[in-house]
């Protein structure tokens, strides 16, 4: 059957100007980092994206490298978008993003223009577009100026490849430098995407004065610290947990959160939701955070997380509660 999008589709989003531009993001936004690869399962994850549009997610955010292989993720949501959204182009954010390891060889990494236009029209490729309407410089080059990653950028926007410039990882520094020389060339940055969630908060603090400085939206990644703030892990690592597959969720830094992660899920079972979205919503009340993105494995976690829109009203009390846990 053709998929047709609901028509209530918007009602229960909220939607953020990003920076000083005209655009505007869903409050939550699906990343696909994870579990969209090649040797996930497809039916599922299309599921997952035609919900997520169903339910007010218009951003759709991607790198060139995810998976795995990398480049797959890309290939995947090329298929579904196809299949389903292409009469929606319209009403969709696409971005991805070029900066770490792709292909082999000198030029397949970093900030290089070779390197990020090339990938650019190999990620438009496997995605069947014409365009996407974000693309980031996804990590910070020391090895390559600024200069020369900025006005990659520039011409990819100015070539018809992306809409909108962006950057991801950034040190304060290279940010504000990076931003003034987009700006200078007459292509703004739009977005900055960090990590950020309750357990790792110090890029948010150096950089959330610095992003509203220069105009800039926050796009926040990770915001449950994948995965141990859904309390997953409250009692161990259990068996086909991401911390039990692969190294992004190490044991180590398990350990020395799980003390704060199990006083945050009684808070959350006070306040009547699960920690997971008791953890976007605390992201939710801050307004330097322009949309918060979340990757799932299936239709119901997805459901989960953005229940956290109908309670994210804090007390000043329980904030207080929640900085004097963290701090810990």
């Amino acid at each position: 059957m053709q998929y047709e999008a609901t028509q209530n589709r918007y009602d229960g989003m909220e939607y953020r100007r990003c920076g000083r531009s005209g655009i505007k993001l869903p409050a939550i936004s699906l990343g696909l980092w994870q579990n969209f690869g090649d040797g996930d399962d497809f039916a599922r994850n299309e599921e997952i994206v035609l919900s997520a549009f169903d339910r007010g997610i218009t951003y759709f955010d991607l790198a060139n490298n995810y998976g795995p292989p990398p480049g797959s993720a890309e290939t995947n949501f090329g298929r579904i978008f196809s299949r389903n959204l292409k009469s929606y182009r319209n009403e969709v954010i696409v971005a991805t993003k070029a900066g770490y390891t792709m292909w082999e060889g000198p030029y397949g990494d970093w900030g290089s223009r070779k390197y990020l236009v090339a990938s650019c029209d190999q990620s438009l490729r496997r995605m069947g577009l014409d365009y996407v309407d974000i693309f980031y410089s996804h990590r910070y080059d020391p090895h390559t100026p600024l200069e020369e990653t900025m006005q990659a950028l520039d011409y990819i926007v100015r070539s018809g490849r992306a809409l909108y410039a962006a950057l991801s990882n950034y040190p304060v520094e290279q940010f504000v430098r990076a931003a003034g020389i987009l700006r200078d060339l007459g292509t703004p940055c739009l977005a900055h995407q960090i990590r950020y969630s309750m357990l790792v908060r110090e890029t948010g603090d150096s950089l959330f004065g610095a992003q509203r400085d220069e105009g800039v939206g926050c796009v926040s990644f990770s915001p449950l610290a994948q995965g141990l703030l859904t309390g997953k892990y409250l009692d161990g690592i259990p068996a086909g947990s991401r911390a039990s597959r692969h190294g992004s969720l190490s044991e180590e830094f398990i350990s020395e959160n799980i003390g704060k992660v199990r006083s945050l899920n009684d808070m959350a079972l006070h306040r009547g939701q699960t920690l997971a979205q008791m953890a976007i919503a605390w992201q939710l009340t801050d307004n330097r955070v322009t949309s918060v993105l979340v990757g799932v494995s299936s239709k119901e976690q997805l459901s989960d997380n953005l229940a956290a829109l109908s309670n994210r009203t804090f007390s000043s009390d329980e904030l207080g509660r929640i900085d004097e846990i963290l701090a810990r």
